[in-house]
């Protein structure tokens, strides 16, 4: 079975979307944990998980590993944003230098 240049880049940006999951969720957790100050910026990289999943896939394999990364995003997600209203609703801790 011959694999398509297409085929490789899709494989690759699936690779590269489930990759930068799992890394947004380590800084999320930097965030909740307080070790961050800064919340990630989530929005951007929704943007563009989205605009890549209305691609066409035809390939069976790589259109069921898009909606594994998709699933895998939208659950992250849920729990990103419940460590946003955590964090929000925690009693700020006061300098004591």
């Amino acid at each position: 079975m011959l694999i398509s240049n297409e085929d490789i880049e899709i494989r690759n940006k699936l690779s590269d979307f489930d990759k930068r999951t799992e890394e947004m969720h380590l800084e999320f957790y930097k965030y909740y944990t307080g070790e961050e100050r800064r919340l990630p910026d989530i929005e951007k990289f929704e943007r563009e998980i989205l605009i890549f999943s209305r691609k066409k896939i035809i390939d069976l394999e790589l259109s069921k590993n898009l909606d594994r990364v998709l699933f895998k995003f939208q659950n992250r997600k849920r729990i990103w944003l419940s460590w946003v209203e955590e964090t929000r609703h925690k009693p700020k801790k006061e300098d004591t230098t």
